[in-house]
Parts: structure tokens; C-alpha cells; sequence
């Protein structure tokens, strides 16, 4: 198993710096930003001369690109910003495929005005993910979601009713037990249960605060923060055990949201304490 990372913490510094940085800790794989207007990969931008670059860089750092990551709102509103944002995915889908990269990360999108998840999830997914996954599978990519607790995947039944209602082999998720933990809701399970579904993972922790919950209870907030993995309440080994008993072999990447430490100083420390297990 290899341990990367998101790299939209560097987001004004270059590709180059970020995979030189990357490499030089100790870094196997890196997850990059990508989209309109990115510092590290704008497929707009980004022609057959820059993808060989690309290429030429991570190859000479021994370091690889486990995904390309865009996280847009798959669902909006708007109906022209909802093309524009499938329109930038398929972009993002074809520069992975000349990079030999075979993930893109992004979202499944926010509820739209009058319908609650569950039913954004049934009617309005099926629109979006209905014309990216056939598209993606053309070019050999899987797709990705991150289960962002705002999103429509927020619980375990958002899981399954969205694999029910866009049931396409190339459209799984970016996993993050982190969005569970908060919830109450068992992250091992999860893996179990949609272990084929579980294409790249990301790596981040939760802190829970008791003697602030105590006070406030659950239905206000300040009662927990992303953290850094190894300070808040994910077992990684018993985490990292159970993604390898069903499977899983590819990229933890750490999302580092932990305002308690520093860019560089929370990626290392991370990375120590995966390297433990992974």
C-alpha cells in the first residue's frame, strides 16, 4: 500500500516544487489538484507537450500520480453551470488518460433547491453520472466520489441508493472515513460492504472533543475537527487491515485539514505514522 497526498494545500506553488518536495520525504504518490485555473494541472491548458512533461517529471522523482482531483458540484442548479462543470470533468478524464492515470476524484454533488439527497441522488445523478462514467469507461478511467458528508453522500443509504441508481462499474468512491466518524457511523463496516466500490482512499482523521459535546451535545458544532492521521479517533491499523482483507492495495492520500499543523509538518507526520501500517 502506498501512502500521497492531495496536493491542493500547495496550490501556489508549482507541480515541480510539490513533487520534488514530495519525493524528497518520502512521498510514494500524489493526488493533484486539478481544473480551471489550477497551478498543477489546468487541463485547459495542458497540451500533448506539457502531459509529456508531466510525465517526465514524476518519472525522473519516483514518485507516480495515483489521481487526478476535481471536486465541482456534479449537481448544480444551473443547468449551463452544470454543463460546464461535466465539460471540465471530461477534460479532466482525458488528461488522465494521456497520463496513464486511471482515477479521477470529484463529487457527487449538493442537494438542488426543493429535493433532499436521497432524492437529488435518484433523479439528478443518474443525468450527470449517466453521460461522465460511459465517457470515462471509453478512456479506461474510474471515477471517483469523495463521501464529503455535505454531499449527497452523506450516510451509508446514500451510498447504496447512488450505486443503485448509476449502477456503472467505473463509478465508485474516493473513500474518507474521516466523514463517518462525526456521524456515528461504522467506517469499517463501510469497507466492507462497498469493497468494490473503494477505487482511492483519503487519508485524514477526526478529533472529537467529549468534554465539548458533553456541554453543546451533537446538534451544534466546534465538537470536532479534521486532524491529521494518528490524532483523532481512527485505528489506522485496524483501518488498514481491513482494506487489505478486502482488497484494497492502492493509495492512502492525505487531505491535510488539520489547522493545528503546519503544511509541511502535518504531511510528514501523517506520513510517519501510515508508514507504521501501510
Amino acid at each position: 500500500m502506498e501512502v500521497g497526498l492531495l496536493t491542493a494545500p500547495f496550490g501556489r506553488e508549482s507541480l515541480e516544487y510539490v513533487v520534488k518536495w514530495a519525493a524528497e520525504v518520502g512521498f510514494d504518490a500524489l493526488e493533484v489538484a486539478t481544473g480551471p485555473g489550477s497551478n498543477h494541472c489546468d487541463p485547459n491548458k495542458l497540451d500533448k507537450k506539457g502531459i509529456a512533461a508531466v510525465r517526465k517529471l514524476v518519472d525522473a522523482h519516483s514518485i507516480r500520480i495515483s489521481s487526478l482531483a476535481s471536486y465541482r458540484n456534479v449537481t448544480e442548479a444551473d443547468p449551463a453551470a452544470r454543463k460546464r462543470t461535466l465539460e471540465d470533468l471530461k477534460k479532466a478524464v482525458d488528461v488522465a488518460a494521456a497520463l496513464g492515470v486511471d482515477i479521477v476524484c470529484t463529487m457527487a454533488g449538493f442537494p438542488v433547491p426543493g429535493k433532499d439527497k436521497l432524492r437529488t441522488i435518484a433523479e439528478e445523478c443518474p443525468k450527470v453520472f449517466g453521460k461522465l462514467c460511459p465517457y470515462a469507461e471509453k478512456k479506461g478511467i474510474k471515477i471517483a466520489l469523495e463521501n464529503w458528508f455535505a454531499t449527497n453522500l452523506q450516510n451509508l443509504e446514500c451510498f447504496r441508493l447512488l450505486f443503485e441508481a448509476c449502477p456503472y462499474a467505473n463509478l465508485g468512491l474516493n473513500y474518507d472515513p474521516s466523514h463517518l466518524v462525526h456521524q456515528q457511523i461504522d467506517y469499517l463496516h463501510a469497507v466492507d460492504r462497498f469493497a468494490s466500490r473503494i477505487f482511492h482512499t483519503h487519508a485524514k482523521d477526526t478529533e472529537i472533543v467529549e468534554q465539548k459535546l458533553r456541554w453543546i451535545g451533537n446538534q451544534m458544532g466546534g465538537w470536532w475537527r479534521y486532524v491529521i492521521p494518528g490524532y483523532g479517533r481512527i485505528h489506522w491499523g485496524e483501518y488498514i487491515a481491513c482494506l487489505r482483507r478486502n482488497g484494497f492495495n492502492g493509495v492512502l492520500s492525505i487531505e491535510h485539514e488539520d489547522g493545528a499543523l503546519g503544511r509541511e509538518e502535518g504531511f510528514i507526520k501523517g506520513l510517519h505514522h501510515l508508514r507504521q501500517y501501510a
